[in-house]
């Protein structure tokens, strides 16, 4: 891991200065909300997306933390639960899940009228951690099973490539989530573009630093690797 203080961190996305990519970012005027639930024992500085992920919005939020008692206490106002969506992959039929962005109900079925549903969304929120850490937020707010359930279907293995070992093929970073739901809830592509901008030039940036680190810090990444990651899908 790369050893820093406070004076080399960056106070946006808490990440080293050698590992920033925070400038030049213009936080895009979104319609839908985002929030990021963050499990707290979530703590990787170098390759988490979560906090580059929401620089990228004028309407977001980040909360760390294990369980809130409802939707309105964590957002702070008063909400229609339906109006809401959680990614989260849980059980699903496959075959349901056909659409880019696919909403289940509690027996992994999609509904009809789709298109209805995702139109009418006003926020969608994101569990921040790794596979299990997921299922502890999933478990531990049971407001979240009054909202829309939302797998997404990318199509693609995360960008991560061998930096990270994902727990399931479909399983993708935080940010390239938010990225590939929000583009297609907004009908802009080039927020997905943006997003997905930012996160390779934190890759190269890591990657490159890697290059440059002595044999026995290269050893301590290496076992950093093995941690699942954000894996928000």
């Amino acid at each position: 891991m790369i050893e820093t203080s406070l004076a080399e961190t960056c106070p946006n996305c808490l990440k080293p200065q050698t590992l920033c990519v925070c400038a030049g970012i213009e936080p895009i005027a979104n319609r839908v909300e985002i929030v990021i639930l963050q499990h707290p024992q979530e703590q990787d500085r170098e390759l988490g997306t979560a906090r580059l992920a929401l620089r990228h919005f004028v309407k977001a939020r980040l909360a760390i933390g294990l369980s809130w008692p409802s939707l309105a206490k964590l957002i702070e106002r008063p909400a229609e639960p339906q109006r809401w969506g959680v990614l989260y992959l849980g059980p699903a039929r496959l075959e349901a899940v056909s659409r880019p962005i696919t909403i289940l109900d509690r027996n992994g079925e999609a509904p009809a009228d789709q298109d209805r549903m995702l139109a009418e969304l006003e926020g969608i929120i994101l569990l921040d951690g790794s596979w299990s850490q997921a299922k502890a937020l999933w478990w531990r707010n049971a407001w979240m099973l009054k909202l829309r359930r939302i797998v997404l279907n990318i199509g693609m293995p995360s960008r991560y490539g061998r930096l990270r070992r994902e727990p399931r093929h479909d399983s993708v970073s935080t940010l390239e989530a938010a990225a590939f739901v929000m583009a297609r809830l907004e009908n802009r592509p080039e927020i997905e573009t943006r997003l997905l901008a930012s996160f390779d030039a934190l890759l190269i940036k890591y990657r490159e630093g890697r290059l440059t680190r002595s044999p026995r810090q290269s050893i301590a990444t290496s076992e950093a690797d093995r941690h699942p990651g954000d894996s928000t899908t």
